[in-house]
Formats: C-alpha cells, structure tokens, sequence
C-alpha cells in the first residue's frame, strides 16, 4: 500500500512537469530513467509504476525502443471539474474557499509529506521569491507550489480540487501586483510555511498558511 501511494504521488509529481510547470509538451520525451528517478527521489521501480499509471490514462505512451511520450490527453482537465472549474466566481468567494481549505493541506502535508514532496514544495518557494524580485509574472510557480502542497496531503480530493483553487491564485497574483505590501507579505508568508514544512510541524504549517491567505484577503480588500 505505502509503495502503491508513493507510485501515485510520483506519477502526480510527473504531471505537474507537464500541465503546470510546461517543462514537456505533447510529443515530449521524457528524460530517461536513471536521470528522471534521481530528480524524483525514488527507485527506478517506483518510476516504473507512476509512468505505468499514466499510461493508464493515456497521459504517457511508451514507445517501444524509443522512450516514453507525452500525448494530448495530458493537457486536459478532468471532466467532473470543467463546469465548476468555469464557473463566474469573485475573488473574494475564491479566497474564502482557499481559507477553508488549504490551512488543513498545509498541515496534512507536513504530517505526510515524503521528504522528496517537501523538497518539491520548498523548491517552488523559492523560485516564486525568485521572480518576485526579479519582477517577473510567477503564476506559474504559485500554482506549483500550492498543488505541491496538495499532493502531499495524500488526499484524493484535494487534488481534484486544484483547478478551482488555481483561479483565486490567479487572481491574487493579478491584484497583488498592485499592492508591494501584498507581494512583501508573499515572500515573508511563504517562507514561514516553507520552515514549518520543512520542520514538520503540522499545526505551525496550519497557522503559517491560513495567516498567508489572511493576509491577501486584507491586503487585497477583500475582508
């Protein structure tokens, strides 16, 4: 069972590569397998069965003396998630759904988080400060960092939740853009979560985050 979850995670792990950081496009050959399960932090077995999930889902293809491939399936949005994924919210509904729950992900993912899946999390983080003084868009990244936090959870519905999720992220990054106190406060939060995390320290990582989107919501006036 704990290898069959570590398999999902890693497959996880591999989509986000696609559909969230853009590192593989479709027809994309991912990079080999010795390399791949060094960056991932886990035995060449473990790949095997994530990339033997995706080929489940027609997300990976395994040419045969070739590689494995991206294919077009990998881009898509889960069905059950396209029409509440366009529906018109506010901002504001968006980040009260986030202070629901994402403090609660924070912590489950400092209580089941696998030292890869931390790492992961704490690499986003710094490449979102990274940007930040750099000046630079980190949409991207912010998705990645919160759906690394997600995924370490180990819990089914908090991934499927993401793609809602995303739009709050989204429109966050949008308006803080005009508030230094709200992109100030980013970098500073992040890091608080990011120490917890890494310290395991569940009910710090729970209070870290919910005093993160707290701050956006005042910042942002949508208190």
């Amino acid at each position: 069972m704990k290898n069959k979850m570590l398999s999902q995670s890693i497959a996880d792990n591999i989509l986000s590569m696609i559909t969230i950081e853009k590192r593989f496009s479709v027809g994309d050959k991912l990079p080999n397998e010795l390399n791949l399960s060094e960056e991932l932090g886990v035995s060449r077995t473990t790949l095997r069965e994530a990339i033997r999930i995706l080929v489940a889902y027609d997300i990976l293809e395994i040419r045969r003396g070739k590689g494995t491939f991206v294919t077009e399936k990998a881009l898509k949005q889960p069905q059950e998630l396209e029409q509440l994924s366009a529906m018109k919210v506010n901002a504001k509904d968006l980040y009260e759904m986030r202070l629901i729950f994402e403090p609660e992900a924070a912590y489950f993912a400092a209580m089941r988080g696998t030292d890869t899946e931390i790492k992961r999390i704490l690499d986003y983080g710094k490449r979102i400060e990274h940007k930040i003084k750099n000046g630079e868009d980190r949409t991207k990244e912010e998705h990645a960092f919160h759906k690394a936090i997600a995924q370490a959870t180990h819990n089914e519905f908090m991934n499927k939740l993401m793609p809602i999720l995303y739009q709050a992220i989204s429109k966050g990054v949008v308006l803080s853009s005009q508030s230094d106190k709200a992109v100030n406060d980013t970098v500073g939060d992040h890091k608080m979560i990011m120490e917890f995390l890494e310290q395991r320290n569940a009910e710090g990582a729970r209070s870290a985050m919910k005093i993160h989107i707290m701050h956006a919501m005042k910042e942002l006036n949508m208190e």
